[in-house]
């Protein structure tokens, strides 16, 4: 396998994660907000930051698994991932949550290890508008 095929195929696997996590949440928002805000309930963050994040959070997923999935705006959905997963970090350590922490972990050194690679998506829509 060559460099810019094992580029490609992690950036499908990290791609479908976020993706995947975005598109089941987003029919059932309103009970992935309720589930969520009783996670942070004993937690010291205020209700009025934790209930948007609910809200906003499976977009976020949705958007940017689609952006890196795609390879459109690949740079962007990298980075909009690694904003949402350090995010998540924070608020898995608010909530004392430490098995959670070990999937964000690798989430997070996955999209590094993307965005350092960058030059190698060639299999992309941003390398079809490029070459136009």
């Amino acid at each position: 396998m060559d460099t810019k095929q094992a580029y490609l195929l992690s950036r499908m696997a990290i791609g479908l994660s976020f993706f995947g996590h975005g598109l089941v949440r987003l029919p059932k928002l309103d009970g992935f907000s309720h589930w969520m805000m009783e996670q942070f309930s004993k937690s010291w963050l205020p209700e009025a930051l934790v209930l948007p994040f609910s809200y906003a959070l499976p977009l976020l997923e949705f958007a940017s698994g689609l952006m890196i999935l795609t390879g459109l705006f690949t740079r962007q959905g990298l980075l909009l991932a690694g904003a949402v997963s350090l995010a998540l970090i924070f608020g898995t350590t608010m909530i004392e949550n430490w098995e959670a922490l070990p999937s964000q972990l690798m989430h997070i050194a996955f999209l590094s290890v993307l965005l350092a690679y960058l030059p190698h998506n060639s299999y992309a829509i941003d390398q079809m508008i490029k070459k136009r």
